[in-house]
């Protein structure tokens, strides 16, 4: 028998390994119903402001001429951008087989899948007549009608109904044979539940080789997607003719910041997960060190990405482009737009300190800061373009409505009820990936 630290033989660890990885799933505490009870209260807040919305129609949110793209948009871009570093994590830390990535692959999974079922819902309550939003599905139908292919809400459908699929997939996928120890550990219902979901997993010599090879695979597919999906997003925004926004580097710009705000997200979900669930033996210090450095080289890419903006509009020799970035830091909402560079661009280069990178507390707070920068950095680029474009005739401002402010405050509600309920219910970590590092 192998004796790892502590003197236990291996079938010690990795019994021990599993009964505190599934502890999570136990009966919950208080701390967890105050929690996803207030994560329900939004939730609920945001579903009854849009079925106002629904009833009065979009008037009631702020949208006026020329600022017809807003809240909403932003909801949009900034969920899928969270979405973004789950697939990072789990798939292209797996082709590179960074063994830090045990840590975090299973939150970053989770937290894909749920950011997209968010993000998925924004087009929709942008419609006004959300009734309506399966005229975006390209089916054939008798009223002469086709979806229009040049609009980028139909990319838009294209690309995270791919994303979503895929990372859906792979989530499960990586689950199968944690459901098969889960079954082992619980009874009643959940032990049938999980027996099911485990598709006969025995673990087997077979079995393990299809698997590796099925989840080789789904990480090499998926890889790409990281890439793709974003710059499907940020053409939304590029293909225009508007300044500020019709600029080639926002394909790598928006993949960089969905990097960025996605690992941000992470962190901020798995340092109170650690605490909460007394996890410190399987996601250590040198685990979150890892992910704050991706942190800063995301940031420093997002920055150097801003610079290159103001150079193009400064350079370029394009007064209406020149305008829109003057505008965009000195005009109605310059303090967004300076929030927005403190955030991304000068808090995180603090963490170039080991000792801060290691502090758990401090790297919550910068996680933070950087969630509200990426937030504010997406406001910022759709408002400011279509409050100043080109004629000063038609030149605009816009403040969101409670109804905007409730259903994106809903829309965190949703997010973290949902991951709330993931905790209670499903492995937090890879409990078989684990056990390889044992």
């Amino acid at each position: 028998m192998n004796r790892g630290e502590g003197g236990m033989e291996t079938p010690d660890r990795y019994a021990k390994a599993e009964r505190d990885i599934l502890a999570a799933m136990g009966k919950p505490g208080k701390a967890w119903l105050a929690g996803a009870g207030f994560a329900a209260v939004l939730m609920l807040i945001g579903g009854v402001l849009w079925a106002y919305q629904i009833r009065e129609g979009l008037g009631v949110a702020g949208y006026t001429h020329p600022v017809n793209w807003a809240v909403y948009i932003t909801n949009f871009v900034f969920w899928v951008g969270i979405a973004h570093s789950g697939t990072l994590i789990s798939a292209v830390l797996f082709l590179f087989r960074a063994k830090f990535r045990t840590s975090f692959n299973r939150a970053a999974e989770a937290m894909t899948v749920f950011a997209l079922m968010v993000a998925g819902l924004f087009p929709i309550v942008h419609l006004g007549r959300s009734w309506v939003f399966y005229y975006l599905l390209p089916y054939p139908n008798q009223r002469q009608l086709w979806v229009n292919f040049r609009s980028p809400l139909i990319w838009d459908v294209f690309a995270v109904g791919t994303y979503f699929t895929v990372s859906l997939v792979f989530f499960y996928v990586g689950m199968i044979p944690d459901f098969a120890v889960a079954q082992r550990w619980k009874e009643g219902i959940r032990k049938k539940v999980y027996k099911v979901l485990s598709l006969g997993w025995k673990g087997t010599d077979r079995q393990w080789r299809h698997y590796a090879m099925l989840y080789l695979f789904l990480a090499a597919f998926a890889t790409p997607l990281v890439a793709s999906v974003h710059s499907v997003v940020s053409w939304d925004f590029a293909m225009s003719i508007l300044p500020g926004w019709h600029t080639t580097i926002f394909a790598p710009y928006f993949v960089a910041g969905a990097i960025f705000s996605g690992t941000a997200m992470v962190i901020t979900l798995v340092i109170p997960l650690r605490k909460a669930l007394n996890l410190q033996e399987y996601v250590t210090d040198d685990h979150f060190e890892s992910i704050a450095k991706i942190m800063l080289f995301t940031s420093l890419i997002v920055t150097y990405s801003y610079i290159v903006e103001f150079g193009l509009a400064w350079y370029g020799e394009n007064p209406f482009e020149t305008e829109a970035f003057r505008y965009r830091i000195a005009g109605n909402f310059r303090y967004l737009a300076w929030a927005m560079i403190f955030c991304n661009s000068l808090v995180p280069l603090t963490l170039f300190v080991r000792k801060l990178r290691r502090n758990m507390a401090y790297l919550l707070i910068v996680s933070l800061l950087v969630n509200v920068g990426m937030w504010l950095e997406r406001f910022v680029i759709i408002v400011t373009s279509l409050a100043h474009d080109y004629d000063p005739y038609v030149w605009g401002t816009y403040s969101p409505t409670f109804v905007e402010v409730g259903i994106s405050l809903g829309s965190f509600g949703m997010f973290f009820l949902l991951y709330l309920l993931f905790v209670k219910n499903l492995p937090v970590l890879s409990i078989t990936e684990i056990k390889e590092h044992l």
